[in-house]
């Protein structure tokens, strides 16, 4: 696919690192002038610096914050196109008894109250204009159970949040989707394995393909939703897991069977 982006403004959140960097790299690597925002103001500079795109310090959770960095971009940039919710913290997989509701909110404050006062502050402006395109980072965490008590609701409400700003905003020529990523090799994810708490073949195995997905394979996912290729398409949730949702209810069965190259037909 020759997805063409020239000229078309596209606003990265959580753009310093993980899933959001591959975003603006992938967006500006086809044209669009990509405005980094981060709330590490040096891991923001340097992808910016990299990809020739303007770099932002942005605490997502912080509504008057998001507001204020989104007026003026607009201002000085010029109208946006393009906006990715990326910007998102893990959880600790503890039970609700040691869960504590400061770490509880401090989740949810960002991943969906951050991804609700960005689409709220731009998507209306996008709606003003007549168009636009909004791609949120969901996760397969918030489509299945698991012991992430913040994490996987807050993720559920990011795909419920796709869907009510889709017809909110569909008849004002804004489409609004969600990108749902399975055990992706971020940092993040990489430090807990190296913590131990999470195990490389665990993650890998539990999906179809037997391999963790890359941040490069989701950024292609949200460039095909935020382009004219999917014109036609709004409020939908596409999950990139590598058939980890497909996968994990064979377990009941014995699992999956292994391929004909491993040594069974």
């Amino acid at each position: 696919m020759d997805l063409d982006f020239s000229g078309r403004i596209a606003f990265v959140t959580g753009g310093g690192s993980g899933i959001g960097e591959a975003c603006a790299r992938f967006l500006a690597a086809r044209g669009s002038p990509v405005i980094v925002a981060d709330v590490n103001a040096e891991a923001a500079a340097r992808v910016a610096a990299d990809i020739g795109g303007e770099a932002l310090t942005l605490d997502v959770g912080e509504e008057e914050q998001v507001e204020r960095a989104i007026a003026q971009a607009w201002s000085k940039q010029g109208p946006i196109a393009v906006l990715v919710n990326s910007a998102g913290i893990l959880q600790r997989m503890l039970p609700p008894s040691k869960l504590s509701l400061r770490e509880w909110d401090s989740v949810a404050r960002i991943d969906l109250r951050g991804t609700y006062v960005c689409c709220a502050s731009l998507g209306t402006r996008m709606a003003a204009q007549g168009s636009g395109a909004i791609v949120n980072i969901a996760s397969v965490a918030g489509m299945r159970s698991g012991p992430l008590h913040s994490y996987g609701p807050a993720k559920a409400g990011v795909i419920s949040l796709t869907e009510c700003l889709a017809a909110e905003w569909g008849p004002s020529g804004v489409r609004v989707n969600a990108v749902s990523p399975g055990f992706t090799r971020t940092p993040a994810l990489t430090r807990g394995m190296a913590s131990g708490a999470l195990q490389e073949t665990r993650l890998s195995g539990g999906s179809a393909m037997g391999r963790l997905v890359t941040p490069e394979e989701i950024a292609a996912a949200v460039g095909f939703l935020a382009s004219d290729l999917a014109s036609g398409i709004t409020g939908v949730n596409l999950p990139v897991d590598l058939g980890y949702l497909v996968a994990t209810p064979w377990a009941t069965y014995g699992g999956l069977r292994q391929s004909p190259g491993r040594g069974e037909a």
